[in-house]
């Protein structure tokens, strides 16, 4: 059946990608941030291929359907659309090359290594859905900031004020690289933030105090869903590590005989961690070891193999009737830090260390990751005793 407007605009977000099929190969992909992608498949040589077509709304039903006629032409015609729209973007290099979206791109795929997949993704999303539709193709020499407001205002008129400030950053790392590289002397971004309403900031939800940390501990402790996630709910508060850590852990980094311990990079910071395993720890992960040890992944999803979703434990714990409001799955790490600190008396150099902050000694110097590992070790084993003590008791 093919798609309306109304259809597109009431389609939600969920778990997964999904596609909505209108005909003649034309799918619109939803992706769990919500981006609502064409995408065109087809046959050519006897291979089916994709091309991407645009954004809704920026590029609307009725243009879409509008590329997929040509592209279908150029088909009947003996012409693959990929080559053909690659030959045009060769022709016409010369007169976009210092466009707002040929330097944002290159700017994108300067960074793109050192981003985690989930950045890389949403920084891309930012410029394709709320910037390249204004300004990607004017010349960057002639955006002023009065453009970049314009562009901002809608989304900002829609009262995503923190989305806004988000592409605002986005932006000016494109007029910095923009300046960098010559296209421009000066960065037009830096005088529209003022102009922009003020970004309430948000801390992550997180249950600190000792007397609510046990009936939580009781209630993670209760799950009764898959093995996987029911490991990983009992992992959380003895690693203390960001979600997208604990859920892209591999077996491979993982020791759990002398000396137990995780080891991985940290993309976020750039730097190499290690996480000693209580033995509490330990236990959780031999228990889980027969599900998924034949597999890359410690925690991975229950069909391809890959990581487990990054809503799996947030998912989890409202169906504990845990609220949002109350704890998030990041809220362990300020669990640990306030506890470790008020509760336990442990240096907060220590603490910061572990939770993979930047330490530096008194030379200004980052210590590297085996500094006060022996250290270290006896708080992870001191703080997941201390976790038991309060998950055991009615009251305190």
């Amino acid at each position: 059946m093919p798609l309306t407007d109304t259809t597109i605009r009431n389609a939600k977000p969920g778990p997964k990608p999904r596609r909505l099929a209108d005909g003649g190969g034309l799918t619109l992909s939803i992706r769990p941030n919500g981006t609502k992608a064409w995408r065109l498949r087809y046959r050519f040589g006897g291979k089916e291929q994709q091309l991407s077509l645009g954004i809704y709304p920026s590029c609307s039903l009725k243009q879409a359907r509008q590329l997929r006629d040509d592209y279908r032409q150029l088909i009947a015609d003996g012409v693959n659309p990929s080559a053909a729209r690659k030959a045009k973007h060769a022709a016409s290099m010369d007169n976009t090359a210092d466009t707002f979206e040929t330097v944002a791109r290159e700017f994108y795929e300067s960074r793109r290594p050192s981003w985690v997949p989930t950045h890389s993704s949403m920084v891309l999303m930012r410029l394709e859905t709320y910037v390249f539709p204004k300004l990607g193709t004017q010349s960057i020499a002639d955006v002023g900031a009065q453009d970049i407001l314009a562009a901002l205002r809608p989304i900002q008129d829609e009262g995503k004020h923190e989305t806004a400030s988000r592409v605002l950053m986005v932006v000016r790392q494109v007029c910095r690289h923009g300046v960098a590289t010559g296209r421009i002397t000066q960065d037009p971004s830096a005088s529209v933030r003022p102009a922009l309403t003020p970004v309430t900031a948000t801390h992550f939800a997180a249950i600190t105090d000792p007397k609510d940390i046990g009936p939580f501990l009781r209630k993670l402790h209760g799950y009764e869903g898959s093995p996987v996630v029911m490991s990983a709910l009992r992992l959380a508060p003895l690693v203390f590590a960001r979600p997208g850590e604990l859920r892209t852990a591999r077996w491979d980094d993982i020791s759990l005989d002398a000396e137990p311990a995780w080891k991985y990079h940290v993309t976020k910071t750039q730097t190499d961690h290690i996480v000693p395993l209580a033995t509490q720890a330990v236990a959780i992960l031999r228990a889980l070891h027969p599900h998924t040890g034949h597999q890359e992944y410690v925690f991975p999803g229950p069909r391809n193999g890959r990581p487990m979703s990054e809503n799996a434990l947030a998912a989890a714990m409202r169906t504990m009737d845990i609220p949002k409001e109350i704890m998030s799955v990041h809220g362990f790490r300020a669990m640990a830090r306030t506890c470790l600190d008020e509760q336990l008396h442990f240096p907060p150099h220590l603490v910061e260390h572990q939770l993979g902050h930047a330490v530096r000694d008194p030379l200004g110097r980052a210590y590297n990751r085996t500094t006060h590992l022996p250290e270290r070790r006896r708080m992870m084993q001191t703080w997941a005793d201390y976790l038991d003590t309060l998950r055991s008791k009615t009251e305190l």
